[in-house]
Formats: structure tokens, sequence, C-alpha cells
């Protein structure tokens, strides 16, 4: 997708604010030239996902992209009812503790995760907290040989819906793991803001202005307060303190600054 972006727009300046699993379609948000600084506030922005958890087997990805690992017998997936689904679903919504899927891009050691695995090492990676605001069944569908549940899930940045697919058929005790995957939303980007890769094009890009004043306060500056702030220097700021604001001058991001005690020093700048 970078690669896509580079020739469509014209620029080898292109970034992410984080990958999608293989199988996984959705959401993913670039950065554009200098707006490529502004993808270090996006990074750790809440998420939204459709997904469909398969419970009757593991695999050793967690989805549908691995071998399968285990299969349940016929009896045990007709004894998981929808009540303990539910249940299951509850436990799993909050915070909670998760082991990130082995098969991750997570660095062990300086190296993928990933590639450990696929170079034949057992991986086990430390929990990690994460929270799932939203965790809700759209519709179960069952067969003699598996349980299909399509979930919507709101979760904070870091969180693994595998691992919640294989955590799920875990404490059923029929094994889980995902077979669809979709992100619709990252902070405040959304689907329906989306362009298909074949569609990028400067028309679709959103500028640097309105995505840091949708993350934070904007100060609009004076043609002298821009000046200051470009060159570096701390300035007075008629605001209250606030950790990060977005100083903007007609419609341009100047920087991203924190105010305190009325005085605006600039964390990131973005030059013209």
């Amino acid at each position: 997708m970078v690669g896509m972006a580079r020739r469509a727009l014209g620029t080898r300046k292109i970034g992410h604010a984080g990958t999608l699993d293989p199988m996984a379609t959705g959401v993913l948000v670039l950065g554009v030239n200098s707006s490529t600084r502004l993808l270090t506030y996006l990074v750790g922005e809440d998420k939204t996902y459709e997904a469909t958890i398969r419970l009757g087997s593991t695999t050793v990805t967690d989805d549908a992209e691995g071998e399968t690992l285990t299969v349940a017998e016929p009896a045990s997936l007709a004894a998981v009812t929808d009540a303990s689904i539910a249940q299951g679903i509850e436990a799993l919504t909050g915070e909670i503790e998760q082991r990130p899927s082995a098969v991750s891009a997570i660095k062990v050691d300086g190296q993928r995760a990933y590639d450990r695995v696929r170079a034949g090492e057992d991986v086990v990676l430390d929990a990690r907290k994460v929270r799932v605001d939203r965790f809700d069944i759209l519709e179960v569908r069952r067969t003699n040989e598996f349980i299909d549940i399509d979930v919507v899930v709101d979760c904070t940045s870091g969180t693994y819906i595998r691992a919640l697919a294989r955590d799920l058929g875990a404490a059923l005790g029929v094994g889980g793991h995902l077979t669809a995957l979709r992100r619709t939303r990252v902070g405040a980007f959304t689907l329906e803001q989306s362009v298909t890769p074949d569609n990028i094009s400067e028309d679709g890009v959103v500028r640097a202005a309105a995505v840091a004043g949708s993350l934070f306060p904007t100060w609009t500056l004076s043609a002298d307060e821009e000046r200051d702030i470009r060159h570096g220097k701390r300035i007075p700021a008629d605001m209250t303190d606030a950790p990060l604001v977005a100083a903007v001058r007609d419609g341009v991001l100047v920087a991203i600054v924190r105010v305190k005690g009325g005085i605006a020093r600039v964390e990131t700048g973005f030059p013209e």
C-alpha cells in the first residue's frame, strides 16, 4: 500500500500508522510528506473491527492463514450454548491481560516473532494489558463442524482480535480462530472516509491541520506567532494549559505544541 501511494502521489515520503494482518481488510492510515510526523500521534488511537470467529478448531497463526492444529469433537461443539458464548465474550470485555499471537510482528530479541515461528522456534509472548470497550455478537451460525460468530469490537491499540478468537475458543473448550477481519475505524478515521487502493489521489488526502484538529485543541496563530513557532521559539499562548495543541495558520498545520504556564513550546514542527 505504501508503494502504491508513492506512485499515485509522486512522493517517496509515505508512512503508515499501523499495519493490518495479511488476510485483513479495512482502514489503513497513511501519512504523506511532512504529515508522516503526525503518525506517531495516531498509532495509539482506539480502533474498531468487524470479525468472524470460528469455534471448533485452532491454527498456528490463530487465523485462517495458518495450519490447523486441533479440531473439536462434534459432541463438544454441540455442548457450546449461546449463553456460554455470551459469557465467554463478557469475560474478554473490559481491561484484560492478553497474550499476543506468536505469529505477530512483535520483536523478540530484535527479531520478529513470526520469523522465529517460521524458523521452527516455539514462541510464547508475554501478556499485556489491553482494553476491549465493546465485544458484541452480530450473528451466530452453526454446523456440525464449527460455530461461526460475527462480532464487532472496539478496542485499544495493540489488541489482537486473533487472540480474542483464540482465547474465546480456549475458554469454551473447543478451540477458536479468526476467519475474517475488517478494520472499520482508526481514531477519527472511518471506512466511509477511506478510498480504495486504485483511487488514491490528492483529492482524497485529508489535510494535516484537519487531522491534528481532530486529535488536539486548535490554536490559530498570527503571522508573527507563526514565524516564531517555525523558528522553534517559545512564545506566550493565550490559552489554558494543554499537553498537546495543534498550532495552525490559514488552514496549514505549523506545529504540535505543548502549552504550560501560558508558554507554548514546539513538540513537532511541520515544514512548509
